[in-house]
């Protein structure tokens, strides 16, 4: 965090506090000009006012909390980029892999800082480790038929892809459906768990600066084509002509090449939909969808036994 906006969150965090103190230091004194315990010169639907001070305990209570915000502010970050007497973070923001979160604690412990996310990452290592290792010995179609790895592989997978995915793991626009046999980039085991370890990049470019609206209309419609789909015959005709800038990646057959992540045209499974407009849409602008690379993030140990659990998914 730069100075300046350091600066700015410490000038409004006091200016907050000064300000509760003034406005319950006013209502601690009668500035109405009625004596306490006399009716107020406003009246609402038959209701009026008293004017009575604020309840002692609740006085007593304001002022526990505004003591206790000053102290919490002093012990723990809270006012820009100080980090509080006792040095305390909730997490380690420079951590990018297990191995550097081992580091970044034995560093932290050396410097008396208590950082929570060093303490858990170490605790949950201790504990679930040793099981990690012992399963990402075994193979993946092994461990797929094994109930308590594939329960086990089913929290990590709700844990961090069901976002995209869905806990149902069927996907949605833009998110491959992970429990048919249908692989963008291949579905063996080795395949699975290389996609989880390093991430994909889609590649689809546009060709709105190649081919204008009609021919992308026409090649739109001999894609549809290439499922089964009722077409109009010309505009399918005129499309297949130009069809040899997609065959590239597509092949000719429209069948798709899982080494390039191209996926197949002519089993009617689309990921961003099969609609003509949709079809085009993905012409006209192309697609490049991440899937993000999860090594870094789990751990080789814990990949392995999700690649189990998305395996069997389209394995059962």
């Amino acid at each position: 965090m730069s100075s300046f906006w350091s600066a700015w969150i410490i000038v409004l965090t006091l200016a907050f506090l000064v300000f509760i103190i003034w406005l319950l230091r006013w209502n601690m004194n009668n500035y109405t000009g009625i004596k306490e315990g006399e009716l107020m010169d406003h009246e609402f639907d038959g209701i009026v006012e008293i004017n009575n001070p604020l309840p002692r305990w609740w006085m007593i209570l304001f002022w526990v909390t505004i003591v206790w915000g000053f102290i919490y502010l002093a012990l723990f970050p809270g006012l820009g980029n100080f980090q509080g007497l006792l040095g305390w973070s909730s997490s380690n923001q420079e951590v990018r892999s297990l191995e550097e979160s081992r580091a970044a604690t034995e560093a932290h412990r050396e410097a008396g800082l208590i950082v929570q996310y060093d303490r858990e990452v170490q605790a949950a290592e201790e504990e679930f480790g040793p099981i990690f290792a012992a399963l990402s010995e075994r193979p993946i179609p092994e461990l797929a038929n094994d109930e308590d790895a594939v329960e086990i592989g089913q929290r990590l997978f709700l844990q961090n892809c069901a976002q995209c995915h869905g806990s149902n793991a069927m996907g949605g626009k833009g998110f491959p459906n992970l429990t048919d046999d249908n692989w963008l980039y291949g579905g063996s085991p080795d395949a699975i768990k290389t996609t989880l370890l390093q991430g994909r990049q889609g590649q689809m470019p546009s060709f709105s600066g190649q081919f204008n609206e009609q021919q992308i209309t026409e090649l739109a419609t001999y894609v549809l084509s290439m499922s089964g789909r009722k077409v109009d015959p010309e505009l399918a005709a005129a499309g297949k002509k130009n069809f040899a800038v997609c065959s590239a990646c597509h092949g000719m057959d429209g069948k798709g090449n899982q080494q390039l992540g191209a996926p197949n045209l002519t089993d009617n499974i689309w990921l961003y939909g099969g609609s003509q407009a949709a079809i085009e849409e993905t012409l006209q602008n192309g697609r490049n969808g991440v899937m993000p690379a999860w090594k870094d993030i789990l751990g080789e140990d814990k990949i392995h036994v999700i690649s189990a659990y998305v395996y069997g998914l389209s394995n059962d």
